[in-house]
């Protein structure tokens, strides 16, 4: 017997289809649900929901096996078949994770979760500890980012379905390595999506980039906000996640007396509580709000940690041989790369040319742990036009230099898959949308978008090509040759630096200083007794060191000691204890 339940409020009648057979459902009660319990309903049987005088039956919303495509009937799963090993692991705490972003689809030249298992012992080695999976949420279409996923209870069947996730999840605990879960709740993807027909997921009563927004405080809200709630509470319960990384929450609208991340927030430790292993929450925003990380006990929303955009912009644009644009037109002098390593927000409080008004609020009294720092993501990289690596635009020193200061910096350091040794593969935006006319619009705005930035259009990738999916898979072979090597050992030098040494490891407020010269282009960042010396110029320049001075790290060999002066050429950097 199988019991189905589902959430329709506004049908007058309900029905679930099982095999050939359907099934009247009782309902709605005062919240909207209908349920049926179906004696012959088995794991591994197809099934929908026929809405009213609908004659089709839809997928569930809240399906968890998709394996025929997000537009066919959903499958009866069993979550507790499957064998776990893994009771006995524990996450290390964020505050001293190396974190790894990876795509399924391009990490391996398999693209599935199995074959990412085969990865495992390369990134224990580098010296990861949390591995955060891009989207895996059935999307339509073979494979793309994953931010349009539609059947967001099920995984991505060419990534191998709900048991290959648990299988990947499983295997990295036993190497020791967490495992985080990038998921999406701020907007459906625009094909597949058929949470519209059973209720009012989304409102027209405000618009985001997507359309209209999920419905978090209109009516019927309450149990908007449970399926999210519930589709968090399953990653981490049900396939061992270590915690979620919430996408662009600054595009929830929310204005009830909970906000939904507070009440996320609080579901997640009482969660952490009965499973008596930490779980985290990790935020994408753009809103330089420090409400975002502060405690709920202190008036905030009680997000363990969020990315720290204006620190890679920062860095980025100082870079940047070329005038950056868009959102990097408000970056580009070295003294905000100082200021964002010393208060973690640029712009908290200050005009923002680019959004033509005053921006962001303080952060300078959080523990900048709370943060997350990196020069490389898949928005950073993969919204570039050609979505070339960083070494490919800025030169392969000053990503060594990039590196040292990610991998120094007060803030939880984390590193785009293939970065760490220089991949020679983009990664590029694709989809695969099976809707012609929706993959045309999708290739002539990618076109439109770049073409305002000078691009030629005939050189932006059509992102509905598959070879633009093709381009973006890494290529490991190439991990022991050239530049690549030295660039992977590299990182391997700054990770275990950063993990045997404790100064390193202290974020406290004002406990990271740091003083620049935007003329000469040089940073000198001061972490206790560590300095990180940086000299971004285009000629040598001296810094004065004490008698003693240990080169800890440098990542050119040109750097020279003369008497109490480090020479440091152009583009490189020293990271020394001082005597």
């Amino acid at each position: 017997m199988h019991r189905f339940v589902v959430w329709a409020p506004l049908a007058k009648k309900m029905a679930v289809q099982v095999a050939d057979s359907r099934y009247a459902m009782t309902g709605p009660d005062d919240h909207g649900w209908w349920r049926v319990d179906v004696d012959s309903a088995a794991p591994g049987m197809d099934y929908g929901f026929v809405i009213d005088d609908d004659d089709r039956a839809y997928p569930d919303p809240c399906s968890l096996w998709q394996p025929n495509g997000v537009h066919a009937l959903s499958r009866v799963y069993d979550q507790g078949a499957f064998s776990w090993a893994d009771a006995g692991f524990r996450a290390v705490p964020l505050s001293s994770a190396i974190v790894y972003e990876l795509h399924i689809g391009t990490f391996t030249p398999d693209g599935t979760l199995d074959a990412a298992i085969e990865k495992l012992d390369e990134l224990k080695d580098l010296g990861v500890t949390h591995l955060e999976l891009m989207p895996v949420s059935a999307f339509e279409g073979q494979h793309g980012w994953g931010y349009d996923g539609v059947a967001l209870y099920a995984v991505h069947e060419p990534y191998g379905g709900p048991d290959a996730l648990k299988r990947f999840v499983n295997a990295a605990h036993a190497k020791g390595i967490a495992v985080l879960l990038d998921v999406v709740y701020n907007h459906f993807g625009p094909s597949g999506n058929y949470t519209g027909k059973f209720g009012p997921y989304i409102t027209d009563l405000h618009h985001t980039p997507w359309g209209g927004a999920v419905n978090l405080e209109a009516e019927w809200a309450s149990e908007v906000r449970r399926f999210f709630c519930d589709n968090a509470l399953t990653w981490m319960r049900d396939f061992h996640m270590d915690g979620l990384r919430l996408d662009a929450v600054h595009a929830y609208i929310d204005r009830s007396a909970v906000h939904f991340l507070e009440q996320l927030a609080a579901e997640t430790k009482a969660l952490e509580a009965q499973l008596a292993r930490p779980l985290v929450l990790i935020a994408e925003s753009d809103l330089n709000d420090p409400r975002i990380v502060t405690s709920r006990e202190a008036g905030g929303f009680g997000i363990d940690a969020q990315w720290s955009d204006d620190f890679h912009h920062a860095l980025f644009a100082a870079l940047s041989p070329e005038p950056p644009g868009g959102y990097y037109a408000d970056f580009g002098s070295v003294g905000q790369v100082a200021k964002a390593l010393e208060e973690t927000f640029v712009y908290d409080g200050i005009y923002s040319a680019y959004r033509r008004r005053i921006h962001g609020k303080p952060a300078s009294h959080l523990n900048q742990l709370r943060f997350l720092g990196f020069i490389q993501n898949h928005d950073q990289v993969g919204n570039r036009a050609v979505g070339d690596r960083l070494h490919q635009s800025v030169g392969f020193n000053r990503a060594k230099v990039a590196a040292a200061l990610v991998l120094t910096a007060p803030f939880v350091p984390m590193i785009f898959q293939g970065e760490e040794w220089a991949a020679s593969s983009p990664f590029q935006y694709f989809a695969d949308h099976q809707d012609e006319e929706l993959a045309r619009l999708v290739s002539i705005g990618r076109k439109k978008e770049f073409a305002a930035f000078g691009w030629p259009p005939e050189q932006i990738p059509d992102p509905e090509k598959k070879e633009a999916f093709e381009r973006s898979r890494l290529d490991w072979d190439e991990r022991s040759q050239g530049e690549h090597a030295e660039m992977l050992d590299w990182y391997r030098q700054l990770i275990a630096l950063r993990r045997t040494t404790p100064e390193l490891n202290v974020s406290e407020p004002g406990t990271t200083l740091a003083d620049c010269d935007e003329d000469l282009r040089w940073l000198r960042v001061q972490r206790s007794g560590i300095q990180v010396l940086c000299n971004l110029g285009g000629s040598p320049h001296s810094f004065a060191v004490r008698p003693g001075t240990q080169v800890l790290a440098q990542s050119h060999p040109g750097i020279e000691r003369s008497g109490n002066q480090l020479i440091l050429p152009a583009d490189s950097v020293a990271i020394v204890r001082a005597a």
